[in-house]
């Protein structure tokens, strides 16, 4: 029977930890999928959508340069992740009458992704 030091099973525990299940957001997917949003979501001047670019933390309706729909004026949010989390699942249910012509996304792990990727637009 083998016996493991204190300072070996410890290090066996982080590592079982810092390895532990595979739902860690993935930039790099959320990267791939935000290709759809881009159609929309650029830094055009005519783009269909405000450019999401430092949106994580912005308030809604913030950007100068972008005609927001009045629903998404009066909606009165800050971007966090919860916020996101909801607008990206269901844009209606989250703000009512808003102009963005998307149904939603469904998969939650997608949804954390493309957050995750979302942050990294500084």
């Amino acid at each position: 029977m083998h016996h493991l030091s204190p300072g070996a099973a410890r290090a066996l525990l982080l590592l079982a930890l810092a390895t532990g299940p595979a739902s860690a957001a993935d930039a790099e997917h959320g990267k791939a999928l935000y290709q759809s949003c881009a159609a929309c979501h650029s830094e055009r001047p005519d783009a269909l959508g405000p450019s999401l670019k430092g949106v994580v933390g912005r308030k809604s309706a913030a950007l100068e340069d972008f005609r927001y729909s009045n629903p998404m004026k009066r909606a009165n949010l800050v971007w966090d992740e919860a916020n996101l989390r909801d607008y990206i699942k269901d844009p209606q249910a989250k703000v009512k009458g808003n102009r963005m012509p998307y149904g939603g996304l469904t998969d939650a792990k997608d949804v954390d992704d493309i957050i995750a990727y979302l942050k990294t637009l500084n």
